[in-house]
């Protein structure tokens, strides 16, 4: 081998032995990082909420106030992902689809929970419905309460949840398309046949990770409901609600012993994100092949 090859070679072999290194180096990094500041902080909650035994882990989690939160917690996930889905079927649908004024606008807006603080967003809620609120008076006089109860904890729970369905959907159908439902239409098939049939198997997934999201950012909301439930005891407390009144009462193990509920829910939730991530993932990859 003559002598410009030998120094190719060698300055070849430095060159993958350099890469391999930094590619330890950033793998390294990314794995303290990841111990750092996400498994012990999780290793902590959990290991402070067993601190005193699985008898008083279990008494936290089982009092009053604490299932009165998960039920109301559960309750606000149950109301506000449906009609968020709803709406974020339309809005992507609407999107994709069609061609027409101030579509640009109405991205923005969906987009908007996302840029707005939610503690902000639950300060309007109170400044329209609030007893002192541009609609206060006129709730107050038909006895409809919102700011204080269910119906504000519902609607600041919507309003950050809001982009996912539709965000996870609008590039999926934009992808897909209007040849299919052009299709079904020429085989005589009505609007409702060709979204059932062809849109949603073509979407389903998307669908499903979009809600998984939804429902994960919902049940872990603390800003916009801390705003307009009035953090009523057994009433309007959410799990993450009830987790800061028992921490800032110094009843620490209990505090922690929600949070690891909260964090198991959490867990589940992306057990499922991952799996509808995978799903998503084979799905294009199988269209891409044919």
């Amino acid at each position: 081998m003559s002598g410009p090859s030998l120094i190719a070679a060698s300055s070849a072999n430095a060159a993958r032995r350099g890469s391999a290194v930094s590619r330890r180096i950033l793998i390294g990094l990314g794995w303290l990082v990841f111990i750092l500041f996400l498994l012990l902080p999780l290793f902590i909650v959990v290991s402070q909420g067993l601190k005193s035994g699985l008898g008083a882990f279990f008494t936290a989690i089982f009092e009053p106030d604490a299932l009165s939160a998960l039920k109301l917690t559960v309750i606000a996930v149950l109301i506000s992902v449906p009609l968020n889905l709803v709406f974020g079927v339309s809005a992507a649908w609407c999107v994709s689809k069609y061609s027409f004024r101030g579509k640009s606008f109405l991205v923005t807006l969906i987009d908007l929970p996302f840029s707005v603080s939610p503690v902000i967003a639950g300060l309007v809620y109170v400044l329209m419905f609030g007893a002192q609120g541009l609609f206060g008076p006129w709730l107050q006089d038909h006895d409809i309460q919102i700011v204080f109860a269910l119906p504000g904890i519902v609607l600041a729970t919507i309003f950050v949840t809001v982009p996912f369905v539709a965000r996870e959907l609008i590039p999926l159908m934009q992808e897909q398309g209007t040849q299919e439902e052009e299709a079904a239409r020429l085989l005589g098939a009505n609007g409702w046949q060709m979204f059932w049939h062809v849109t949603v198997p073509n979407i389903k997934w998307g669908l499903i990770y979009g809600v998984v999201l939804c429902t994960a950012r919902a049940m872990g909301e603390f800003g916009a409901v801390s705003v307009v439930s009035g953090h009523i005891r057994g009433v309007t407390n959410t799990l993450p609600l009830h987790v800061e009144i028992l921490y800032n009462e110094y009843n620490h193990v209990a505090a922690f012993a929600v949070a690891s509920l909260l964090l198991i829910l959490a867990l589940f939730i992306l057990l499922l994100k991952q799996w509808s991530e995978a799903r998503i993932s084979r799905l294009r990859q199988s269209a891409a092949e044919e």
